[in-house]
């Protein structure tokens, strides 16, 4: 039942190792090479992801891709860590609302934000500032994303609002979030993990 992660430091793979180490799960990680946005890097063509991205999982010969999906597959594997709900429990309809609004909003927003979009198209521009707004709405409601418990939904949100910190409004209760975030043992441990230089 080995895990494997494929992961290129300082990319979204990143956040995987934190959410494996929060679960406690026995993995490897298998370091490649990933075109960089400067024009750094290269696909490697040991990466098993159809795309040549990361992050890429492989479980008992089983590909998963994309963040979502990693995230809802990984909490289902270990129900037992609680960083997922489990069909049985009520709140397992937020905890999928979140995944797919991070997918389907939250990062095509930013993408128009950073690439400057937004500066020039009013409708990226709404968007953009809606899903802020709705994040902002549910940390000033709770600790978590799902209330008073923690999740992988508050792994992958979080990851972009701390790359990205600059390109949002000023709001203290998400610096308390991303500072509550930074300090879990699990997201020390993954740090240290993805410290060695970059690669591609």
């Amino acid at each position: 039942m080995m895990l494997s992660l494929y992961h290129s430091p300082g990319s979204r793979s990143s956040r995987f190792i934190w959410l494996l180490e929060e679960l406690g799960a026995e993995y490897q990680l298998i370091y490649c090479s990933i075109p960089r946005r400067n024009g750094n890097g290269a696909s490697d063509p040991s990466n098993p992801h159809p795309d040549k991205r990361v992050p890429a999982l492989v479980h008992d010969g089983a590909l998963i891709t994309e963040s979502a999906a990693i995230a809802l597959y990984l909490t289902d594997l270990r129900p037992e860590r609680g960083l997922g709900p489990s069909q049985a429990q009520p709140n397992r309809g937020l905890y999928l609302s979140w995944l797919a609004y991070y997918a389907g909003e939250i990062e095509p927003a930013f993408a128009a934000k950073i690439s400057g979009q937004t500066d020039n198209d009013p409708f990226a521009a709404r968007s953009f500032n809606h899903v802020i707004a709705r994040v902002y709405s549910a940390l000033k409601a709770d600790a978590f994303l799902l209330g008073d418990s923690f999740s992988a939904a508050d792994v992958l949100v979080s990851s972009i609002f701390k790359w990205f910190r600059d390109a949002v409004p000023p709001c203290t209760v998400l610096d308390e979030w991303l500072e509550r975030m930074a300090a879990r043992p699990a997201a020390r441990r993954a740090l240290e993990r993805d410290a060695r230089p970059l690669v591609g």
